[in-house]
């Protein structure tokens, strides 16, 4: 059984992952509409969905413990971006968040000797690990290439095979 403070702060968790969904769909969308970003738009297309796999994986462990998970009510996310470079700067801003929140999570399950929740977001920890990484890598990338198109051409059609999918099968495919 969780205690009301684990419970509460898991749900937070599931309204950060929600979000975190939303806002990398509207990375997507803008993307898309932006010539020559195929790459970019399937990343964040990808981004989107597995945020959202997060989000149900606290739900499920949240209703499995006896808790009631709250599906949240959204804020709108960011729609539109000055560039390639403020997309990738605000998805690591983005990132560096969710780890904060993981990480007071994890505190917060010690401090309540819930050993099962901590040993559940031990997974989250790991995961933000690589998620943190993967969105500096872009963004070193994004920061060498600079406004060159040549080099934005390569940038994307290589973004993929930073997360080792190089043909995403269950993403919609850009215009």
């Amino acid at each position: 059984m969780l205690t009301s403070a684990i419970k509460d702060a898991l749900n937070q968790q599931i309204a950060m992952e929600a979000e975190s969904s939303q806002a990398y769909l509207a990375m997507a969308s803008w993307a898309e509409i932006q010539p020559g970003l195929d790459g970019v738009t399937n990343f964040f297309y990808q981004q989107s969905n597995e945020e959202r796999v997060h989000m149900l994986k606290l739900i499920r462990y949240v209703n499995e413990r006896g808790g009631f998970a709250v599906v949240p009510a959204l804020p709108q996310p960011v729609i539109t971006f000055q560039s390639l470079q403020r997309v990738f700067q605000d998805f690591l801003r983005h990132e560096m968040a969710v780890s904060a929140s993981i990480n007071e999570l994890v505190g917060l399950a010690l401090q309540e000797r819930d050993f099962a929740t901590h040993n559940f977001l031990q997974w989250y920890v790991s995961e933000q690990l690589e998620e943190e990484a993967l969105a500096r890598t872009l963004n070193d990338k994004l920061e060498l290439v600079g406004d060159d198109k040549s080099g934005i051409y390569m940038f994307d059609k290589d973004i993929l095979l930073f997360r080792g999918h190089a043909n995403p099968g269950n993403t919609p495919a850009a215009g």
